[in-house]
């Protein structure tokens, strides 16, 4: 804070105005109303003021009502409410319309000083945390994920509609495609937001690993273990807990991570006691899952449990449309991090990383931005400054015309050949095709139609059952 706290005195009373003032302008800028008119006028001029103190019983407006067009309109603004009528009920109904304290008269100047000091750093507390939440919606929350193509609003409907509740969520998606960005932004959306969010990558651990890092382990359970030690579930009690590539979990951890979702109740390895966690589970994977079920990899009870509600995220290359989007905020980002300025980057360039099919989608765009900034030399980032395994993959670009680096003829028909080849590729599976499409079965079954393929149009083998 800058300077002297702004303090303004509210009361049709000219000796306690006066007093007031006298007794606060050693330490505060005070300014000083007869009326709440007067009083809401001074606020119109300055937005500084820190503290209004005002008297509860006023000619005209009253302290009351003052209080709730303060509170309104200038909500940084921290309101003490004074009186000679005190009461228990006046000073519970000031709470309420947002009032800080109530003090009766006369004033012990004591405590009014004790008590702003302590309003003041209450509120600056919290536009603390109101400033760190912001950030960590800005980096997590929904707004972090662009995308203006139909697949992403897809998406961000289904988080919208799934966040405020506690379903169980199953994010599926090509590797890159950010699927914990998505449910990190569930969790930011929803009601356990002040909770934590812990994630978990289920395929970097073993078995035995992996069950010690979800459910934790006694003293002694087993060689190593030299103290007791929480597991996930626990740390996430009243959170989210993200488990990332759900499908690498063993069989034998799979049991007994359903009992915990049926029942919420498990014990630590090596331990007797049952531990009871409020947790809400998101998962993620880049498999098809339910054909993974199918297989017999994955247990089909704990398969249902998941997958209250599935989202589906597109590959990049499916939702290209987005890219400018994506380079725009990711120079932004790079240039800030590395203190570098670039104005913007070449209508040609952007053309050329529409043209890459970006095997390693969201992720390897990002990275390749970052790579851009810091060695980009230019005033504006170019073709030049495009990597070269990019423009390699992009022989074929002519600028301003995209269908000769798709490698001829219409977008459309570049569309066909690949939809069909993805087709082909999974011998005909159309749920597998549409996940590595990044697009939903509904879609491509549009798709199939527009080009008037049939169902009884020969694949490498027939559709899977439905």
């Amino acid at each position: 804070m800058n300077g002297k706290p702004v303090i303004l005195v509210v009361d049709d009373d000219k000796n306690t105005r006066d007093g007031l003032e006298r007794a606060l302008q050693r330490h505060y800028k005070v300014r000083v109303a007869e009326s709440a008119e007067a009083a809401l006028q001074i606020l119109g001029k300055e937005s500084n003021v820190d503290v209004m103190l005002s008297d509860l019983r006023m000619p005209g407006v009253d302290g009351l009502e003052l209080l709730r067009r303060v509170h309104a309109q200038h909500p940084c603004t921290v309101c003490i409410l004074l009186t000679a009528y005190g009461s228990v009920e006046t000073a519970v109904e000031a709470m309420k319309q947002g009032a800080y304290d109530f003090l009766t008269k006369p004033i012990n100047l004591d405590r009014l000083d004790m008590l702003i000091a302590r309003a003041i750093k209450s509120r600056d507390l919290e536009q603390k945390i109101e400033s760190l939440e912001n950030q960590l919606n800005e980096k997590y929350g929904l707004d972090n994920i662009i995308g203006e193509s139909p697949a992403m609003k897809q998406v961000f409907e289904v988080i919208q509609q799934t966040a405020p509740t506690q379903a169980s969520v199953l994010i599926q998606g090509p590797s890159g495609t950010g699927k914990e960005l998505v449910a990190k932004a569930i969790h930011r959306l929803s009601t356990r937001s002040k909770g934590p969010f812990v994630a978990v990558q289920c395929a970097a651990l073993s078995a035995s690993l992996l069950e010690s890092e979800l459910f934790g382990h006694e003293k002694g359970a087993f060689t190593g273990a030299e103290s007791l030690r929480k597991g996930r579930f626990e740390m996430a009690d009243r959170g989210t807990l993200f488990l990332d590539e759900v499908s690498e979990i063993d069989p034998s951890v799979q049991v007994k991570l359903l009992r915990v979702l049926e029942e919420r109740i498990f014990e630590r390895v090596g331990g007797q006691n049952s531990i009871e966690v409020d947790i809400r589970v998101i998962t993620a994977t880049n498999r098809d899952l339910r054909e993974y079920v199918a297989e017999g990899n994955f247990r089909e009870d704990l398969f249902f449990r998941l997958n209250v509600v599935d989202i589906i995220l597109p590959s990049l290359k499916a939702r290209d449309g987005d890219i400018p989007l994506l380079v725009d905020r990711f120079l932004k980002e790079f240039s800030e991090k590395n203190a570098k300025s670039f104005d913007g980057i070449s209508a040609d360039a952007v053309s050329m990383l529409q043209a890459y099919s970006w095997p390693g989608n969201v992720r390897e765009l990002r990275n390749t931005v970052e790579k851009m900034v810091v060695l980009g030399r230019g005033e504006r980032l170019t073709i030049r400054d495009v990597p070269a395994n990019i423009r390699e993959a992009s022989s074929g670009y002519a600028p301003g015309n995209r269908a000769m680096v798709l490698g001829g003829g219409s977008l459309a028909d570049t569309e066909e050949r690949k939809i069909m080849a993805v087709l082909n590729k999974n011998r005909g599976n159309k749920t597998r095709a549409a996940l590595e499409l990044g697009i939903s079965r509904r879609t491509l079954h549009r798709k199939l139609r527009e080009y008037a393929v049939r169902e009884s149009t020969p694949l490498q083998s027939s559709e899977e059952s439905l």
